[in-house]
């Protein structure tokens, strides 16, 4: 703990097992981002509960500290570079980070490492912001809103980033063809449409077969399905 103690948020959610990484979570599509990267790997971890809705939990100052940005996730590696713990936020950044520690879904070096990186942040540019706007003009308080251009405007970038994907994924099972961060990515986003938006009609899902498929395969593997129920409870 004497390592860890140096974070505040240890203070308000204390380390059950300091010796391991410790998540800070809830299971929407940037959460399971993290938890499925760390179950693939096989990675120990703690996992904390912070309810975005609850400015007692993302708002307060320990949760600040290691996240100024005030977004879910954020995690905590004990045994960080030079065995020194690290803080991080930023989904993207600590995929990154995993990948590097364990060596798995993110090529050390060569093409292949710029190719998964760059659909990586084809995620975190595009994927994760346009969808989420789906989500609030279609599901959420937006729905309220009459004028129908922002939902058309975000279904109509939805549907166009479906198709960049689905054309990437003709003839490939995962998006770069090794299964990779750049799926653990994107792979919750499109659960998110079809089963928390139930946005597919709206976004043009249901017509784009290689991505349907690709969903199906992704929710098939067993750490996928236990990296959604991290942050749940």
């Amino acid at each position: 703990m004497t390592a860890l103690s140096e974070f505040p948020i240890t203070r308000r959610w204390p380390p059950r097992r300091p010796d391991v990484i410790q998540l800070y979570t809830l299971n929407t599509p940037n959460g399971i981002k993290t938890s499925v990267m760390l179950e693939e790997c096989g990675l120990d971890y703690d996992a904390h509960r912070i309810s975005i809705g609850d400015p007692e939990d993302q708002f307060t100052p320990e949760f600040l500290s290691l996240n100024p940005n005030n977004k879910i996730p954020a995690m905590i590696d004990p045994n960080g570079p030079d065995g020194q713990p690290i803080g991080l936020f930023e989904t993207g950044a600590m995929l990154i980070y995993l990948g590097d520690k364990t060596g798995k879904f993110l090529p050390a070096s060569g093409a292949a490492r710029y190719h998964t990186i760059q659909w990586l942040m084809w995620q975190m540019g595009g994927v994760g912001p346009m969808f989420g706007q789906v989500g609030y003009f279609h599901r959420y308080k937006g729905s309220e809103i009459e004028d129908p251009r922002p939902r058309t405007r975000y279904y109509n970038e939805a549907r166009r980033l479906l198709g960049v994907l689905d054309k990437q994924l003709q003839g490939r099972d995962w998006i770069t063809g090794e299964y990779s961060i750049a799926d653990m990515a994107t792979g919750p986003w499109l659960r998110t449409v079809r089963v928390n938006y139930e946005a597919e009609a709206e976004t043009g899902m249901d017509g784009f077969a290689n991505v349907r498929a690709y969903l199906d395969r992704f929710l098939a593997r067993p750490a996928v399905r236990r990296g959604i129920e991290v942050g749940a409870a």
